[in-house]
Order: structure tokens, then C-alpha cells, then sequence
């Protein structure tokens, strides 16, 4: 299971730390943070615990109306609970009673100047992504026209060879030979590289490439949305049709459907042009375009 630590928190945001220096190791499994709202008031029936709990202007502000014995109270019935820490937007002050109690509790106090919406959607972003459920799998990765696509195929049967000319017409690298898939919801799929073989191409004959220091910044890039599943094939005889609408066949990773599309491979064919005509017909097909209804409006319309 994925978890991030609330230093890896403090360092990604610049937070200051107000108490708990000695317990930044402690851990956060779940992605949404949480407002404790409801829970000052005393209702704790749905309490997420275990996420992050953002202390807004409304929360603090609350707490500086209570008497002392008040805030107390309020704030013991929720610092019992161990929440993995808390952080106070918005640059508020007056904190000299919640530093002490998380102190107390060996709870991480945090505090940024952000403002609390803002950062909450910064924060929630980062940790979807960093504790989404992922796998690793065989084959190149690569961004074509703003779209990801995966390429897949036995090994030996061109796949880096067709990120590379994929390269040298202006499209970008994500990941050679193992791709980090990220699932951050039901229907997107993330792709990445796993560090060690970042802006890196493994070509045979050739031997690894960095394409970043070969072709420019423009050739590679951290991540993308998964749009396509492309497997890439051994010629077969008489396997080909020539249909006017391919019937969409998909395949799935982790739950996520992914359109996907096998190019049979043969010396002379445009692997590369046949992959771009693939993800701008994709396109189109998401803007509500289908050529095979336009083309068939014609013959309609034909009197001839």
C-alpha cells in the first residue's frame, strides 16, 4: 500500500512546523484531506481519521471565540483521535494553544500561507496521484498530439524503435521498456516512468539513448493521461480488412477501460504515421466525429 509521510508533505509544500518536528515520519494512506467542521461541534460518527485535517479561516476563528476551558475541550476530543497531522492555511495566527496540545499529543502542526482553498486542491491533487493504485507493464509509453499511448508487443518487435521516429517528428517520450501505470479514478489512467529509466530509449543495435540530451527538453515528458492501448503485431496474411468503422475493442488495467488497437507490422509500412492517424481519429471520435457517418451521408445524398 502507497503511503506518503508528512515530511515528504512539509518538503513538497514548504510548510513550517509548528509542533511535532520529532514525528514528521508518520504516515497518510488516504488522499482527500479533511475539514473538521461537525467534529468540534462534537459529532463524530463519520470522522476520516486518517486523512489530513486542514484547519481553514472558519475552524480557527471558531476556536478563538471559545472560553480557554472550551477550546480545550473541543480540541482534546479531536487531537485524541491521532490524526496524521494538522495543517493551518491562510497564515493564521494566535496558535499558541493548538501548537501546545498537538506538542502534548505528538501531532505534526503544520502551517502554510496558502489559502485554504487553494491549497486544498493543490494538496488533494499531489496525494491522489501519489497514493493511487498502480501496476507496472511491459512496453513504451509516449505522448502523441497531447495523448497518451501505450505501445505494446513481444520483445524485439520494434516498440522503441517507433517511440523514436515518433520522437523525431515532435511527439514525447513518457516511459521505455517499464511503464508505472497510476489508476486516479474509474476512468483515467495515469502513465509514468519508474525514475531509473526516465527520458532514457533503449534501442537495439544502438544501445540506451537520452532523449532529453539528444533531440531537447520537448522530447520527453513526466506523465499522461493513457488515451490509447496500441499492441504492435507480426504481419499476418489475410488478418487485415479493410472495414469502414473498426469495431472498439478495449483493454483493461486495473478497472480502467482503454480503447485499444493492434498494427500489424511489415518492412515498408509507416508504424509511426499509422499511430498518429490512430490518436487523431481518437480524437475526433471524442468531439463527436465519425467518418464512417459523414462518408455514408454522402452516398445518401447521391442521386447517382
Amino acid at each position: 500500500m502507497s503511503v506518503v509521510t508528512i515530511e515528504r508533505l512539509v518538503k513538497k509544500f514548504k510548510l513550517k512546523v509548528l509542533a511535532g518536528e520529532n514525528e514528521l515520519q508518520r504516515t497518510v494512506t488516504k488522499p482527500k484531506a479533511h475539514r473538521p467542521g461537525l467534529e468540534f461541534v462534537g459529532y463524530f460518527d463519520f470522522f476520516p481519521m486518517e486523512r489530513v485535517q486542514i484547519l481553514g479561516r472558519t475552524e480557527i476563528t471558531y476556536l478563538h471565540t471559545l472560553s480557554k476551558s472550551e477550546r480545550k475541550y473541543r480540541i482534546g476530543n479531536i487531537v485524541k483521535y491521532h490524526p496524521p497531522c494538522f495543517i493551518v492555511t491562510a497564515g493564521q495566527e494566535g496558535l499558541e494553544y493548538l501548537t501546545r496540545y498537538c506538542a502534548e499529543e505528538g501531532i505534526p502542526l503544520l502551517h502554510t500561507q496558502e489559502r485554504t482553498s487553494e491549497f486544498i486542491a493543490k494538496l488533494d491533487a499531489f496525494m491522489i496521484k501519489e497514493l493511487a493504485q498502480e501496476m507496472c507493464i511491459h512496453g513504451v509509453c509516449v505522448n502523441v498530439s497531447g495523448m497518451g499511448i501505450l505501445l505494446r508487443g513481444n520483445s524485439g518487435v520494434g516498440k522503441s524503435e517507433t517511440a523514436h521516429t515518433l520522437i523525431r517528428r515532435g511527439h514525447r517520450l513518457i516511459a521505455d521498456d517499464i511503464v508505472m501505470l497510476k489508476k486516479l479514478s474509474p476512468q483515467t489512467l495515469l502513465g509514468t516512468h519508474n525514475e531509473s529509466n526516465k527520458e532514457f530509449l533503449a534501442l537495439r543495435s544502438i544501445g540506451l539513448l537520452n532523449v532529453v540530451r539528444l533531440y531537447g527538453r520537448r522530447a520527453f515528458q513526466e506523465e499522461t493521461r493513457i488515451a490509447l492501448d496500441i499492441e504492435l503485431t507480426n504481419w499476418r496474411e489475410n488478418s487485415l480488412y479493410n472495414e469502414l468503422e473498426v469495431e472498439p475493442k478495449f483493454t483493461e488495467y486495473m478497472g480502467v477501460r482503454i480503447p485499444h488497437i493492434e498494427i500489424q507490422l511489415q518492412p515498408g509500412r509507416d508504424v509511426a504515421g499509422l499511430i498518429e492517424a490512430a490518436a487523431n481519429n481518437w480524437y475526433l471520435r471524442q468531439q463527436g466525429y465519425s467518418p464512417m457517418e459523414e462518408f455514408m451521408s454522402r452516398l445518401e445524398l447521391d442521386p447517382n
